[in-house]
């Protein structure tokens, strides 16, 4: 019987309302897997990391969690790794493990739109569905995966679209397309993220340079700009970036749209292809939150922007 270790770290899947009638990550792993049932032919052991709302999590606990991944495989006995998370910031988390994930055996996340005590769990049947895929062979050699409302997908390029369908994440390849290729891996080994500061400043209409200016004075090495449109901002923004990138931070440019590539095709000033001039880089296919990691985790390891370029301009 294939071996399976399931980490569980809170999120909804492990909530239930207290009260006040607000869900708080209240369940263990053990409960978890009670809620669940066996899956047919599977030995699984679970390991309680973290018990959190993922919005809450640190860098800290990121980086436990993706040592604790690393660990549950450190034995040749276990088939494959679930992760248990909360759907809010799951993209990240997942992408984080999977940079630097070479090992064929599956890792798969999966967590749960509903609390455990509503009537509409899903939880169950998601944990259920992780578990099955980590265990099974044919998922070897795809990287990180994530594993919801019954489909399988990769973790990079994914984002949550939806606060409440049942199916919140898109963005990740389908799994049936991957024709057995497996995901290219950017980082040999891991570089602990905690100490690396990296923020996030957004674009809106009448944007100025002020948040820009503050991330530099706090200590930030990298900055991601959430651009309008193909990621484009205004052309006080682009000054202050510009300014940073002088001073030597690595500013990447993303977009608040959930769909389509981020593209140097407007000037103007604001433009993506004036920040570009300015020695910004574009954040072609990743969306804000997966793009900070791959700048969190490249500045913890040391590498340059001409890698960081090369990673996210694919």
């Amino acid at each position: 019987m294939p071996d399976v270790i399931v980490l569980a770290t809170g999120g909804t899947i492990a909530s239930r309302h207290d009260d006040s009638g607000a869900a708080v990550a209240a369940d263990s792993g053990a409960d978890l897997l009670g809620s669940a049932g066996e899956v047919a032919g599977v030995t699984v052991t679970v390991r309680d990391v973290v018990r959190a709302d993922s919005s809450a999590l640190t860098l800290d606990q990121l980086d436990a969690i993706r040592a604790a991944v690393t660990e549950a495989l450190s034995s040749p006995d276990v088939a494959g790794v679930v992760v248990t998370h909360g759907t809010d910031t799951m993209e990240e988390t997942s992408l984080l493990v999977d940079l630097a994930h070479a090992d064929p055996r599956p890792v798969v996340f999966t967590g749960a739109q509903h609390p455990a005590d509503s009537p509409d769990a899903d939880g169950p049947a998601n944990l259920a569905g992780a578990i099955a895929v980590a265990a099974d062979p044919a998922y070897r050699g795809l990287g990180v995966l994530l594993s919801f409302a019954g489909e399988v997908q990769t973790v990079r390029g994914l984002a949550k679209v939806s606060t409440t369908a049942p199916q919140p994440f898109s963005g990740g390849l389908p799994v049936a397309k991957l024709a057995g290729t497996a995901p290219h891996r950017l980082l040999a080994k891991n570089a602990p993220i905690a100490d690396v500061r990296v923020d996030v400043v957004a674009s809106y209409p009448g944007a100025d340079g002020a948040l820009v200016d503050a991330a530099v004075a706090a200590g930030a090495r990298g900055i991601v700009l959430v651009g309008t449109g193909s990621g484009n901002t205004t052309v006080e923004l682009a000054d202050a970036v510009r300014r940073a990138i002088d001073g030597g931070v690595v500013v990447v440019v993303s977009t608040r749209i959930v769909a389509g590539p981020v593209d140097a095709a407007y000037g103007g000033g604001g433009g993506a292809a004036d920040m570009v001039s300015a020695g910004a880089i574009l954040s072609r296919r990743l969306r804000p939150g997966q793009a900070r990691i791959v700048l969190l985790a490249l500045l913890a390891a040391g590498v340059g922007p001409r890698w960081i370029e090369a990673y996210l301009g694919r």
